[in-house]
Formats: C-alpha cells, sequence, structure tokens
C-alpha cells in the first residue's frame, strides 16, 4: 500500500512563507498525479494544486501566482511552497496521489495523507 505522510505546516504571519512536504512510502513504481487540497473550519475540501509525473501542474485561482508545487519524483515526495499567505489560506492541507502503481503492478487510487494544520495569523 501507498501511505503519505505530511510534514510543515505551522504558525505563520500574514504575508509570511512556508513549505510544505509530504513523502510517500511503500514499494511504489510511479505515482502519475499528486496534489494538495485543503479544507478551512467550516467549509469544504477543495483543490489548491496538482502535479504530474510528467511535470504538469494544475492549479486553483486562489493559489496561482502565490502557491507553487513540486515533485521529486525519485523521492515520490511533493512540496507546497507557499508565499505572500493571507489569513483565508488557514486550514488543513490534504495531500493526494492518484494512480500508484506498485513494483507488485498493483494499482491505488485517490490516496490521502493525514493532513497538516497552517494557521495564517498576527
Amino acid at each position: 500500500q501507498v501511505q503519505l505522510v505530511e510534514s510543515g505546516g505551522g504558525l505563520v504571519q500574514p504575508g509570511g512563507s512556508l513549505r510544505l512536504s509530504c513523502a510517500a512510502s511503500g514499494s511504489i513504481l510511479n505515482i502519475y498525479t499528486m496534489g494538495w487540497y485543503r479544507q478551512a473550519p467550516g467549509k469544504q475540501r477543495e483543490l489548491v494544486a496538482t502535479v504530474t509525473s510528467s511535470g504538469n501542474t494544475n492549479y486553483a485561482d486562489s493559489a496561482k501566482g502565490r502557491l507553487t508545487i513540486s515533485r521529486n519524483n525519485a523521492k515520490n515526495t511533493v512540496y507546497l511552497q507557499m508565499n505572500s499567505l493571507k489569513p483565508e489560506d488557514t486550514a488543513v492541507y490534504y495531500c493526494n496521489a492518484d494512480r500508484a502503481t506498485m513494483t507488485s503492478r498493483a494499482k491505488y487510487f485517490d490516496i490521502w495523507g493525514q493532513g497538516t494544520l497552517v494557521t495564517v495569523s498576527s
């Protein structure tokens, strides 16, 4: 199976920066898409950004220009660099992996991490 472990969340002042990391563990050959979603208090989970194994990215409008997604395929790790953070960025950020192929040729879909809390406040 694939397990995702996020790190890097915390408290930051408005205008500050944070970098989230998510490492996938397991006997993984390839993960097609990795991404970040977030859920603010009282709201539904929403897309932040995704990146494919070939480097194609997709961003929510709210993330464009301030948040940058990247990945290291060799390490099965995805990152989210967050700059110019705003209070409305406060949320639990979840890592997602989709279409993971294992060395056993088993495939797993729509895998979620446990989430990491980002709080933007002065």
